[in-house]
């Protein structure tokens, strides 16, 4: 019986040695290229290089080597095909029953920082491999096709319980085997065209959408408990809610990533701009803020945040930008909220938050910056795509148009409030004002149809601490009775966009109040 043969070629090299020697031990034949058969052969492994199987050496560093009819015949013939075996013996090809290709590391390459040049990244777009991938996933009913290390394993004992005959291997494993060929190599295809697409186009938003992801992993629900759900981390180097690290308790769910991703912009998007103050702290529920608040210490912050909604903030998922501190944590005390990330934990902090059962702590270091970046959504027949990143103000160009105009005080809380109202859900209004330590919110109306039924919803929340705050808006008032409104309730100052047919009217209304009224030209719709 003719000996079955390997094919291995691979860039990562993880438990290569032991995968080779093993089907060895089995009497395979194994075949390899360059870096990898140099590795077998240190190891005392016996291997043929392709080269001697095509006749023809590697040329070109490396770029041409596997790209032959030696190689690709002897994986893609049919062995049920009696024509199609008899051409591979007149040939003098033999069959290839096994291969091992895992791909050159292009997003690794191309995630390097400083990043590296074109021609450099070039030269990580793997030809040769996707193409023995594919070959070899396209006939898996005759060829075993191995993408991972993590694979090794279940086909070495596969192998065994056959006693090394291929034929032996069961139908669905192979058929595993290619449907994860085929998604590694339709992966690498989409982050090759992403990077490129960075690289060489002017556009903010691509063209095409080509995504891809790491391999899911299955939520106890979705947003209720009859929906399936399950959390795709981005393929490559794991950043944002996939690079954090969870300390203790339950598996998150559908519902605390929405949150926990909500939390994560808003804290990276107050960190940037309010670098007037130097701790901030979120608390978001149903993905809109309840409270937050910029401080100088962080146990001000959290309690700044906290006092906004209280009621609301039962059960919500906290942000900070600074590692936990023990004294934030004695104030947090048995304050129930699902999730909390930050860029850490001081020991003793972490000791007093875990003590409640039910919290998980996330920590994700470092926290980021909010970028600017294309986001996709998906809708019945399509996706939409847009440029999305912290509210982006020229402040040097918002125009007061009242009589009354706000100081640089009162511009650093106009700076603040349009960080926390660029992630409330429209319409939306919140109420800030100065505390003794810095910035908060005391009132948020999000996701209202009316927006002078989001000022009476921000002002119910505020109460008495309406009495002196700012209003801020996310769109223009298309009347004048949400300033009406606000000023019964107290307002002092309002910020908007303006750009209403009614913007006299507005204005007129806030100068019979003496308010001081802000136009930032932006809006800042979130839906």
């Amino acid at each position: 019986m003719e000996r079955p043969r390997a094919l291995i070629s691979v860039w990562d090299k993880t438990g290569i040695e032991e995968l080779a020697e093993s089907l060895n031990s089995m009497n395979w034949e194994i075949l390899s290229t360059g870096g990898t058969a140099s590795k077998l052969r240190d190891a005392g492994i016996d291997v043929k290089d392709v080269s001697e199987v095509t006749g023809h050496p590697e040329i070109f560093d490396g770029r041409v080597k596997t790209l032959h009819p030696a190689v690709h015949g002897g994986i893609l013939v049919r062995r049920d095909s009696e024509q199609d075996m008899q051409k591979l013996s007149e040939l003098g090809y033999a069959r290839i029953d096994l291969v091992c290709v895992n791909l050159y590391p292009f997003e690794a390459t191309a995630a390097r920082d400083p990043p590296v040049s074109d021609q450099e990244l070039i030269e990580m777009i793997d030809i040769g491999g996707p193409t023995m991938v594919r070959s070899a996933a396209k006939n898996h009913a005759d060829v075993i096709i191995v993408t991972e290390p993590e694979q090794y394993g279940s086909i070495l004992q596969a192998l065994s319980e056959s006693g090394g005959n291929p034929s032996g291997v069961d139908l669905e494993l192979r058929k595993e085997l290619a449907l994860s060929a085929f998604q590694s190599t339709a992966a690498y295809d989409s982050a090759v065209s992403n990077e490129l697409w960075s690289r060489f186009s002017d556009s903010r938003i691509p063209n095409r959408i080509h995504s891809s992801s790491g391999e899911g992993r299955e939520l106890r629900y979705g947003e209720n408990p009859h929906q399936l759900a399950s959390f795709f981390p981005d393929s490559g180097t794991p950043s944002g809610l996939s690079a954090a690290v969870q300390h203790g308790g339950k598996p998150l769910s559908y519902n605390n990533y929405l949150d926990l991703d909500a939390a994560l912009r808003l804290a990276r998007s107050l960190s940037q701009i309010c670098d007037f103050a130097p701790h901030s702290c979120v608390a978001i529920k149903h993905t809109n803020p309840c409270g937050a608040s910029v401080a100088e210490s962080q146990a001000s912050a959290w309690e700044n945040a906290l006092a906004s909604d209280p009621e609301s903030a039962f059960g919500c998922v906290i942000a900070f930008d600074q590692v936990v501190g023990k004294e934030t944590a004695e104030s947090i005390g048995k304050h129930f909220f699902e999730c909390m990330i930050a860029p850490g934990y001081e020991p003793e902090a972490l000791e007093i938050l875990s003590q409640s059962k039910n919290r998980r702590m996330l920590t994700l270091e470092p926290l980021g910056e909010y970028r600017e970046e294309p986001k996709m959504r998906q809708v019945q027949g399509g996706w939409l795509s847009q440029v999305q990143g912290p509210p982006n103000i020229d402040w040097d160009n918002a125009r007061s148009v009242t009589q009354n105009s706000l100081d640089e005080e009162g511009l650093n809380l106009a700076r603040f409030g349009t960080s926390v109202i660029a992630e409330v859900q429209s319409n939306a209004i919140i109420l800030v004002r100065k505390t003794e330590r810095g910035f908060a919110t005391v009132g948020v109306g999000p996701g209202q149809t009316s927006r002078v039924e989001a000022v009476r919803i921000a002002a119910r929340r505020a109460g008495d601490r309406a009495q002196g705050a700012m209003m801020i808006s996310d769109a223009f008032f298309p009347f004048r009775d949400g300033i009406d409104t606000s000023n019964e309730i107290g307002v002092t100052s309002v910020v908007q966009p303006g750009g209403s047919i009614r913007d006299d009217e507005v204005i007129e209304a806030a100068n019979e109040y003496g308010m001081a009224m802000l136009f930032t030209g932006t809006r800042l719709f979130r839906h």
